[in-house]
């Protein structure tokens, strides 16, 4: 738009005078303007996310953790600028949901370095020592992560081209992330690093974590080890809670939920009416049709700008639209709206009240469609009917239409895409009767054209012009016409013959177009639906009322638009989940090698879904297919941090206290990770916080909207991850330790019983 612009100032003084130049549906601005706010997002999530980490590990530590996020970002826009992507709304969006991400690696190798200061190790030796010990964590932790984005990067279709760039972005910052944590961090630690505090309480709290009885400390990380005493000594009835806190929450969506949508409904900042009427209508007519729809909505509160187009019938859809019969179409009208906070109603308001302005007029009907944010699938509701004969569709598409009109609520601008109402002539020669004329049935055809369009005998091409003119022989205007065609007569060898003599002028419904798929003729159904109805439980209303009704078996009637997308999208993404728990599981049994913890692990991604639908519940929204979807699948990869640095310190301490029982390990092994995990957890919901609470936070620009296009946007997926990952935090918190009991008690169980049976045998001996 930029070079656009500079074309036209340069050539705009030449113009003259009475020419006014401007320029409309320009959405370059819009553009800018959501990357500048996206933006301000990032600054605002990276604040959140730096006050947390050195509230939590001081000022020195907190920098050297908070480095990784630059060095992240940069290392990612290599590769994203090498693969050709833009700097767009969807790279930037995976850089903020990566932001909260990156920094785990930093903060437990950064904690673990702090711990070994305290104690009175070097900064050098501190952070040596932390980058050995937390080697195979923290890249099990990226690994596992980057194995739940990795399939979305291959997602087929309109809605994996739209979607594509975020799993990219994220793979590429959680990568730069690994790096950091292993080499730079490390290195920045040895230069800039400084132990905490040694005071007396400090070498006692850390003296109670490495060597003694954690239960004795106070505040929180006391409270937690209390707490997991009894949850490892009782630990199936630890277990029994989770499942039935798991169950419920299930049982809860599944009774509550508010059902699905494809994608999500933000603020509109642009819309389209389309402009219907019938008639053979000339030019003027439909300029004074369209221009009185014009003049209803020019005084609505909200708009910024309006581009109207007309049309002569037929003339088309106009663009971006999804009128089902383009045959009435006689105008569109571009609609651009004001920013948020330039004005007081909301989009979908404005539309609202422009649809009230408009439903009035005569003879004319209009539709109100808002610009489609996501992946463009037009009207909600489509439905498509097939068959080899296009007779045999009309009769099952009346029926539905009628269903769909009188009995079926919540729909609106329903259209379908039969041929106007018309008559059309059909002429059948009768071969046997004009060949009794010696007549040339080939003069017929030239007969008919002579009252109606004419013969074409050349062409002509003015001076003036770049096309030629078609010139045409016919009648005069009042020797044309239908009942002309009665009259007609053509020259044959016993003189002039009436056509009508042997051929039939039959009327037929009038047919505009053929449309085929696969080689079967199709019609269209098409339906939008109100606000605060659901087009996925219309389409699963009408699904069941098809399958009732006794249509004719030749007739295919099948789902398209949304709800086919919606389809492919929960399969794709079905698949994508399970590809990822697959190489998940090859990447933990490679690195506990053991089948039960690695399974554990996995554990937390079925809480981390529970914690997701119960989110849905709480807020009442529904479940987006894509953007929810995408939400489960990266907590996937998210959720099992925890449990991978709290079984891998199990199983390190395991090896270096045998002397420890079962209890004494687990109770030591999540005090000793209780701050990490927490920080990790903590940084990765505030950097998704205010999107996920519809809140756009610009620190740049120091502006806070609520409900604005951007938060609006992310919110399905924002919230999912909140929710679930906190969810998911605070029950690994406690389930997975009872967990690492369950073979502990099992073991001892089997012993007790196998000593009484050893007994009872020795008893029966004797």
């Amino acid at each position: 738009m930029e070079k656009v612009r500079a074309v036209v100032a340069r050539h705009e003084p030449n113009l003259p005078k009475s020419v006014t130049l401007f320029f409309t549906q320009d959405q370059a601005p819009f553009a800018e303007r959501q990357v500048v706010e996206l933006q301000g997002n990032i600054i605002t999530a990276l604040v959140l996310v730096m006050v947390v980490v050195v509230a939590a590990m001081g000022l020195r530590s907190g920098l050297i953790v908070g480095a990784a996020i630059p060095v992240s970002f940069l290392f990612s826009l290599i590769f994203i600028y090498l693969m050709g992507y833009t700097f767009n709304f969807m790279v930037m969006f995976g850089m903020l949901l990566g932001l909260g991400m990156l920094i785990d690696g930093a903060i437990v190798v950064s904690e673990y370095a702090d711990r070994k200061m305290v104690e009175g190790y070097d900064s050098r030796a501190a952070y040596s020592l932390a980058a050995k010990r937390m080697f195979w964590p923290v890249t099990a932790s990226v690994a596992t992560t980057l194995a739940a984005f990795l399939p979305l990067m291959f997602w087929p279709g309109i809605a994996g081209k739209f979607m594509r760039y975020l799993p990219v972005t994220v793979f590429m910052v959680l990568s730069g992330s690994l790096l950091y944590a292993l080499i730079f961090c490390p290195t920045l630690g040895t230069l800039f690093g400084k132990g905490g505090a040694r005071d007396l309480k400090s070498q006692e709290t850390l003296a109670q974590l490495e060597n003694g009885d954690p239960t004795k400390l106070r505040g929180i990380t006391g409270w937690y080890a209390r707490l997991l005493v009894l949850a490892s000594r009782y630990a199936f009835v630890t277990i029994a809670i989770t499942v039935a806190i798991l169950g419920a929450s299930f049982w809860t969506y599944g009774t509550f939920g508010k059902g699905m949508v494809f994608f999500s409904e933000s603020e509109p900042q642009y819309a389209r009416l389309s402009v219907r009427a019938r008639g053979n209508l000339s030019a003027e007519e439909i300029n004074r049709l369209v221009f009185e729809v014009e003049q209803q909505i020019l005084d609505v509160p909200g708009i910024k700008g309006i581009n109207t187009l007309t049309m002569l019938n037929g003339g088309g859809r106009g663009e971006g639209m999804s009128t089902a019969n383009p045959k009435d179409h006689i105008g569109s009208i571009f609609i651009e709206l004001h920013v948020e906070n330039e004005r007081t109603l909301k989009g979908f308001e404005i539309l609202e009240l422009i649809r009230e302005r408009t439903a009035g007029l005569a003879g004319i009907y209009v539709e109100v469609q808002a610009q489609e944010r996501g992946p463009p699938v037009g009207k909600p509701i489509q439905i498509q009917l097939s068959a080899n004969n296009k007779d045999i569709i009309a009769p099952v598409l009346e029926r539905i239409r009628e269903h769909l009109d009188t009995e079926v609520e919540g729909l609106r601008d329903v259209a379908d895409t039969r041929s106007l109402p018309g008559i059309e002539w059909r002429l059948t020669v009768d071969r046997a009767q004009a060949a009794l004329y010696d007549a040339d049935v080939s003069l017929v055809g030239i007969a008919v054209q002579l009252v109606t369009n004419g013969v074409k005998v050349g062409e002509y091409r003015p001076n003036s012009a770049d096309d030629a003119v078609d010139i045409r022989v016919r009648y005069p205007s009042g020797s044309r016409g239908i009942a002309a065609l009665d009259e007609l007569k053509i020259t044959t060898p016993k003189g002039l013959v009436p056509i009508s003599n042997f051929v039939v002028r039959t009327p037929a419904p009038n047919v505009d177009t053929i449309e085929r798929i696969d080689g079967k003729v199709v019609e269209f159904i098409k339906a939008g639906v109100e606000p605060g109805v659901l087009a996925d439980a219309k389409v699963k209303e009408l699904e069941v009322w098809i399958a009732e009704q006794e249509l004719d078996p030749r007739v295919s009637v099948d789902f398209r638009g949304a709800n086919e997308e919606q389809a492919k999208s929960m399969a794709f993404i079905s698949v994508a989940f399970l590809m990822s728990l697959l190489l998940m599981f090859v990447l933990l049994v490679t690195q506990f090698n053991s089948f039960y913890q690695s399974t554990l692990i996995l554990i937390a991604v079925v809480m981390s879904t529970a914690g997701v639908l119960l989110g849905l519940v709480v807020t009442q929204m529904p479940f987006s297919a894509i953007l929810t979807g995408v939400g489960i699948v990266a907590l996937a990869g998210i959720v099992v941090n925890n449990n991978i640095v709290l079984i891998d310190t199990y199983n390190h301490l395991r090896k270096e206290h045998p002397e420890l029982d079962y209890i004494s390990l687990i109770v030591r092994t999540g005090a000793q990770r209780f701050r990490p995990v927490m920080l990790t957890t903590v940084t990765t919901i505030f950097g998704l916080l205010p999107l996920a609470s519809n809140f756009s936070i610009d620190f740049i620009n120091r502006t806070i909207v609520y409900g604005s296009q951007l938060s609006g946007f992310w919110v399905p997926l924002s919230q999912a991850i909140v929710s679930g990952l906190a969810f998911a935090t605070l029950l690994t918190l406690v389930a997975t330790p009872a967990m690492l009991a369950i073979p502990h008690q099992l073991k001892h169980l089997y012993a007790s019983q196998r000593t009484r049976f050893h007994r009872a045998v020795r008893v029966e001996t004797s």
